[in-house]
């Protein structure tokens, strides 16, 4: 039965074990926090970025690099193919992003024009053009030609020489090379090669001389326009994809369902129900809500109390309807319902209160390892003379009543005696949607070799 003052079906359960709660506590401690998380993502992220020429790893014998280690000119008298002067930036490509790109302009093209950019792994023979040895790629400004990997150069755009500006990038998203002359595309090729790049120029004759720019000077080519048309062609993509009819209707209705929203529940189906015919709570097939209905208005209830800091409210009806879901008074959604409560005094600045309760029910929880940890941080709210500009302030915010309110939704929704599994209540189906499509995002990111950018679902909904 699921209406207000009927009594629920009750059944001995095995409850969510309590590790599995804390976690989650621990990760909603993190991303509530707000600033912290957005520094956690930003380390994360952080990777060097090559910002100049590298002079202890180069033919040395054949070129000369200025006191910037930004331009660098030959100096061999290039009597054989090996005495070219190539130098390598000083860190790999960074690839946790969409694309990356560096340029080099031709200051000097000297006697034959042989400069060449591109990329190369950081073993490379320090005597060889770009392009011409295995796992590099090089564009070359006598012939315009495009060498992969062999000594043997495929025609691929126009020559280059004194006063052009070339460029050369890594597109992440689409897995290719491409190069740019004065500003302007030239095309790409396949990135076959899977193994850490160096940004990579080469100077082969005499007076010849090219200067770097890795970023500290604005590039010729538009690579922010390029970066966005090229996510655009993605977008366009997902969005021809086909989606069964009515599909977002319905997860946003069995997420409602599923945390107890029953009054916006109620709003959402009769603004809906000239648009969507009405759904059979049991017979829809793709998503049966047998399992999200049960004890809504009950759910309903508790997640008000909760979020309104009326904790003792919320126990009081959990005796009455769930004596089960507190018979363990050491269980995780016992802890976090009485480190709400004491969070609640100290809202309403009530710390004798707060230090009472804390001693009453709270210390108990100290011989707990798993609880340890999380406590320090509640019981530190009592050390601060305003403990909403502290460290762990956001332990005041609504979103702590709202997770808490979370967690009863769901061992309320384990004691279903209709329920296989216990922990598929942990979340709804737009949140199992989401955590599939992050872990297909990782997946997708490993098959090429851990290169391009990292999907955060917590930044896009940001």
């Amino acid at each position: 039965m699921v209406d207000g003052g009927a009594q629920e079906p009750r059944r001995e359960v095995d409850f969510v074990d309590a590790d599995r709660w804390i976690d989650i506590f621990q990760l909603s401690a993190r991303w509530r926090s707000g600033p912290e998380w957005n520094a956690f993502l930003q380390e994360l992220d952080k990777e060097q970025v090559p910002s100049h020429l590298n002079t202890c790893n180069s033919s040395g014998l054949f070129h000369v690099v200025s006191q910037d280690k930004l331009t660098v000119s030959y100096v061999g008298s290039q009597h054989h193919g090996h005495d070219v002067g190539i130098i390598q930036a000083d860190c790999p490509v960074p690839t946790r992003r969409a694309a990356y790109y560096f340029e080099m302009t031709v200051k000097n093209s000297g006697v034959k024009g042989q400069t060449s950019i591109g990329f190369t792994h950081q073993q490379y023979k320090m005597r060889r053009q770009p392009g011409w040895e295995t796992n590099s790629c090089g564009y070359h400004g006598d012939d315009g030609n495009l060498y992969r990997g062999q000594g043997k150069g495929e025609p691929f755009g126009p020559r280059f020489g004194t006063g052009d500006t070339v460029g050369s990038g890594i597109n992440f998203i689409s897995q290719v090379f491409f190069f740019t002359k004065n500003g302007e595309l030239v095309g790409s090729v396949p990135k076959e090669i899977r193994s850490n790049l160096y940004p990579t120029v080469a100077v082969h004759s005499q007076n010849e001389e090219v200067t770097v720019n890795f970023g500290n000077q604005p590039f010729r080519f538009d690579v922010e326009s390029f970066i966005a048309e090229e996510r655009f062609k993605q977008q366009q993509i997902i969005e021809k994809l086909p989606l069964p009819a009515n599909i977002g209707h319905k997860i946003v209705r069995s997420y409602l369902l599923h945390y107890g929203y029953q009054d916006t529940l109620d709003s959402f189906d009769m603004a809906s129900e000239n648009t969507f015919p009405p759904i059979p709570m049991a017979k829809d097939n793709a998503l049966n809500e047998q399992g999200d209905i049960y004890a809504l208005q009950h759910r309903k209830i508790l997640r008000q109390f909760i979020k309104n800091g009326e904790i003792d409210s919320a126990f009081q009806k959990l005796r009455e309807w769930y004596p089960q879901v507190l018979k363990d008074d050491m269980s995780a959604i016992c802890f976090l319902l009485h480190s709400q409560r004491f969070i609640e005094y100290i809202r309403a600045n009530n710390l004798e209160c707060a230090v009472a309760y804390a001693r009453a029910e709270l210390a108990k929880f100290f011989a707990n390892e798993s609880f340890s940890h999380l406590l320090q941080e509640i019981v530190a709210l009592l050390a601060y003379g305003d403990p909403s500009d502290s460290c762990v302030g956001y332990l005041l915010d609504a979103d702590q009543r709202e997770f808490v309110a979370d967690a009863v939704n769901a061992v309320v929704l384990s004691t279903n005696p209709e329920i296989e599994d216990a922990k598929s209540v942990l979340q709804s189906r737009l949140e199992k949607l989401l955590r599939q499509l992050t872990v297909c995002s990782l997946l997708r990111r490993q098959l090429r070799s851990d290169e391009g950018e990292v999907f955060y679902l917590h930044r896009i909904t940001e």
